[in-house]
């Protein structure tokens, strides 16, 4: 989802407010206790988001996701205190996100198509080089580090692909000794790049105890 959504970002600038699906679903799954566990979400998030504060001025544009993950930790924190299990857990946390990813209208969609459309054509070829340049790199020791792939012999023909080499967000959990939930975010990339018209190929993640995330892509053909 992450690495989609922000090349999305540097290409046409586009992001979403993500508060309203997080209280649509606790307000939906949790009615009777639903304004207590998003107070106690927004406590846990004073405190976490000190930790992703750079994230929103930070020169990796991965990092700016890191936000979004830190209020996804303060509510996970919240549910576990409360008693909820892992699985109810991760069955609301992928409900927000798979809502949230959702295109919101037709040009929503077409923005989300756009970069794979692309992918091989100079133009995008050239904004991958501008990304990796980004990614591959951080002067902040709690983000990501990635190499953007555009060999087509390594990317299925694609001309992109993604090794993410530190995650950001896996740092962050096990930071708050939640790194067990970490891999709950990594289950929607699946979804986002069938949205992209994408086939996703992983063999594995770091949240998972792989040495990096390796994402690769194959055109879905209609």
């Amino acid at each position: 989802m992450i690495f989609l959504i922000n090349v999305s970002i540097l290409f046409v600038g586009f992001m979403r407010n993500y508060l309203p699906y997080f209280e649509a679903v606790i307000k939906k799954r949790f009615p009777a206790d639903s304004g207590r566990i998003l107070a106690q979400t927004n406590l846990h998030f004073k405190i976490i988001s000190k930790d992703t504060a750079f994230a929103l001025s930070s020169p990796n544009p991965i990092d700016r996701r890191l936000d979004f993950s830190a209020y996804f930790l303060s509510l996970i924190k919240s549910l576990e205190s409360d008693g909820k299990s892992f699985d109810e857990i991760r069955e609301v946390c992928l409900e927000i996100t798979i809502n949230y990813v959702q295109p919101s209208s037709a040009f929503h969609l077409f923005l989300k198509k756009l970069p794979v459309k692309l992918s091989n054509t100079w133009l995008m070829q050239g904004v991958f080089r501008i990304f990796h340049k980004k990614v591959s790199r951080n002067p902040n020791t709690d983000g990501f580090i990635a190499n953007i792939i555009t060999d087509k012999e390594l990317t299925f023909g694609t001309g992109y692909g993604v090794d993410i080499l530190q995650c950001g967000i896996c740092k962050l959990f096990e930071k708050h000794h939640s790194e067990k939930f970490a891999s709950i975010l990594c289950e929607v990339d699946e979804i986002t790049s069938g949205m992209a018209g994408l086939q996703m190929i992983r063999t594995g993640t770091i949240a998972t105890g792989a040495h990096k995330c390796d994402f690769r892509y194959r055109k879905i053909l209609n």
